[in-house]
């Protein structure tokens, strides 16, 4: 065996970004295989490989014993003396027993065996860059798609595109260059497998920290996202500092940070609201753009009644309440929503045992939220 071979080995390791160590060890694994398979051995044996030399040697571990029984697994004390007078009985000692042909030998049987550790090497390589990925946006080109998936290529691996993770308002097609949520990576039997999304909530989160410095920076905080892919958003934002003000950062000026989100996503409807640890503020931002006159709150049920004015109660359920659902779903509280006139007639805005005068945080006025 000559340094070729490690020089090979050094330039496969830096081609597939594999530890050359790694390689190292899967050659000592195929040249032992090799060696009990071509020279019918079971003994146990050790490969040495010396790089800088470019040899190779053959080394098998036997017994001293005092009358030889098997010559392929001990030696007599006559024989290990002969190496050393220091050894003894019931000594295990290493024999050089390399073959003369078996380089030749060795290297065609390797190379099969090398060949899948230096697959299964790079199924690991790729994985593990790609773990690391997950929940991130990447970038990529379609490469095909079929009637199942939208095959993206991230560069070292082709993701898979769902059907319920395509947006119904995009199109897909070949060579075209997009962005992906990482919602899962797996290494399964037949290598990594990468799943994307279009559809997911966090690629709204992650786009929102590309484009504004103050959440990347950790000075505004994304609390909650609600989304409808291809339709419609929400997104409840909070800053510690009372001086930032988190929805106008998120905006930008002239509406431009938003508007980049708006153009990634084939103009998706965003609503960005202020969070609130009271439900009666946060729960009413959520409505945004609706006015909402009271709130009022069942904490045991994390349920709350919403009374509009008359002239908003289409505009606070949504088309096919999907205003109302994104609210709830922002939140976490579930929301009945009722126009004054009804509200009135039930006698809900008259009911005092329902909104008492010392619990404010139950009850609030529009005109307190939208000044």
């Amino acid at each position: 065996m000559s340094k070729d071979l490690f020089n090979a080995i050094h330039l496969l390791s830096e081609e597939k970004g594999i530890d050359k160590d790694v390689l190292i060890e899967a050659l000592e694994a195929a040249l032992i295989s090799a060696y009990k398979k071509n020279f019918k051995s079971a003994s146990n044996v050790r490969v040495d490989l010396n790089e800088e030399t470019g040899s190779m040697k053959v080394y098998s571990r036997k017994e001293v014993v005092e009358e030889l029984e098997d010559q392929n697994q001990q030696l007599t004390l006559d024989e290990a003396l002969e190496i050393s007078p220091n050894y003894q009985l019931g000594d295990v000692i290493e024999v050089e027993v390399t073959p003369k042909d078996f380089g030749r030998i060795a290297a065609q049987a390797a190379k099969q065996v090398v060949t899948q550790r230096v697959r299964e090497a790079e199924r690991d390589v790729i994985y593990n860059e790609y773990i690391d990925r997950e929940e991130d946006i990447m970038n990529g080109i379609i490469q095909r798609v079929d009637p199942r998936f939208v095959y993206v290529n991230l560069g070292r691996i082709e993701a898979k595109l769902a059907k319920n993770d395509q947006m119904p308002n995009e199109t897909y097609e070949v060579h075209d260059r997009i962005k992906v949520f990482v919602s899962k990576v797996e290494n399964t039997n037949k290598g990594p497998q990468v799943f994307v999304s279009r559809t997911e909530p966090g690629l709204l989160r992650r786009l929102f920290e590309t484009e504004v410095p103050e959440i990347y920076d950790g000075i505004v905080e994304i609390r909650s996202v609600a989304r409808e892919a291809g339709d419609r958003s929400k997104i409840s934002v909070f800053a510690e500092n009372p001086e930032i003000d988190p929805v106008g950062s998120c905006v930008g000026p002239k509406g431009q940070r938003v508007q980049m989100v708006v153009d990634e996503l084939k103009g998706e409807k965003i609503d960005i609201v202020e969070y609130s640890d009271d439900p009666v503020v946060y729960v009413s931002n959520a409505l945004s753009p609706s006015k909402v006159s009271h709130v009022i709150v069942n904490e045991e049920e994390k349920a709350t009644t919403v009374v509009v004015p008359d002239n908003q109660l289409s505009l606070a359920i949504g088309k096919r309440g999907q205003n109302a659902r994104l609210a709830a779903k922002l939140t976490g509280w579930k929301i009945d929503i009722k126009n004054e006139t009804e509200a009135k007639e039930t006698g809900l805005l008259n009911d005092h045992d329902l909104i008492k005068e010392d619990s404010p945080d139950l009850f609030i006025e529009s005109d307190d939220l939208f000044d």
